[in-house]
């Protein structure tokens, strides 16, 4: 109870001055927009926040702390979106947009989410089974090292550890937010660029679109840019990320670090991901 009362008024601290920051000045500059769905948003993202930390009372800190200020600012900008979808309000430019497409935003955010829904069921029971005999996925016991488990690969190879981290790990909040991030940047700039005519300004990944628009040229589809290759490529990625990490093994003292490579990982997939979303359904 306590670490939750701390983590929610910390939380909801950082919160509120992510609203304040990024979002209020756009309310001095247009006096004209409305607040009725920021309003609505505001309320439900605070008592999102907080019911992701009752709902994930048994998870470490830094992971409830990260999922709930996830979800409660995902949230919040959304129904900013739903805002600007109902009292638009002219661009740098002068325009003001008239509509925006909304099956981008499906395609983009529901593809990756089907795909870490059938992730959660294949490991979920894995997962309850390891929880309940004391382990954590692919985390060695206290004071057994990376090189003793390995030594003794034979011993422990009916350990629970070995016998469900790899399942368990798939239902891994911190897996499926590194899978979900990586998914949507690819997804995004595939749609961004074959459909609406956006261009990637990053030379590798300019690169991937490019040799994807050549295996068109030479098959005959004159349909798109190529960027299918780099969605292909984001794909087969991610799912070599997710094969190293069920198989790697760490100590308790190194969970901290594979968290923060998962974090990595999820903030350069899911960042630009949302970036590419947020400029075809705003039109921008």
């Amino acid at each position: 109870e306590k670490s939750r009362t701390v983590l929610f008024i910390s939380l909801g601290m950082a919160l509120f001055f992510h609203w304040a920051l990024l979002y209020r000045p756009a309310y001095i500059e247009h006096q004209d927009m409305g607040l009725f769905w920021i309003l609505i948003g505001l309320a439900l993202s605070y008592l999102l926040l907080f019911m992701v930390l009752v709902w994930t009372w048994n998870w470490p800190s830094i992971t409830r702390g990260l999922t709930a200020f996830g979800s409660s600012a995902t949230l919040l900008g959304f129904f900013h979106w739903l805002q600007f979808l109902d009292t638009p309000w002219p661009q740098e430019s002068g325009r003001v947009v008239e509509s925006q497409p909304l099956w981008p935003l499906v395609v983009v955010l529901g593809i990756p989410a089907v795909v870490c829904w059938f992730m959660y069921k294949y490991g979920i029971e894995d997962a309850r089974h390891i929880n309940l005999s004391g382990y954590q996925p692919g985390v060695l016991p206290d004071g057994v090292t990376v090189k003793t488990w390995e030594d003794a690969e034979k011993i422990v190879s009916k350990h629970p550890i070995e016998q469900l981290s790899k399942k368990a790990l798939l239902a891994n909040p911190m897996v499926l937010a590194m899978v979900y991030g990586q998914l949507c940047d690819g997804i995004a700039t595939m749609v961004g660029i074959d459909f609406f005519g956006y261009g990637e300004k990053h030379p590798v990944s300019n690169a991937v679109i490019q040799f994807g628009g050549q295996i068109n040229d030479s098959i005959g589809i004159s349909w798109g840019e190529g960027a299918w290759l780099f969605a292909l490529v984001k794909a087969i990625l991610v799912a070599v990320i997710v094969w190293l990490f069920i198989e790697m093994r760490v100590e308790k003292r190194q969970v901290h670090m594979r968290m923060l490579i998962v974090l990595a990982v999820l903030i350069v997939g899911l960042a630009p991901g949302l970036r590419d979303i947020g400029r075809l359904t705003l039109d921008v």
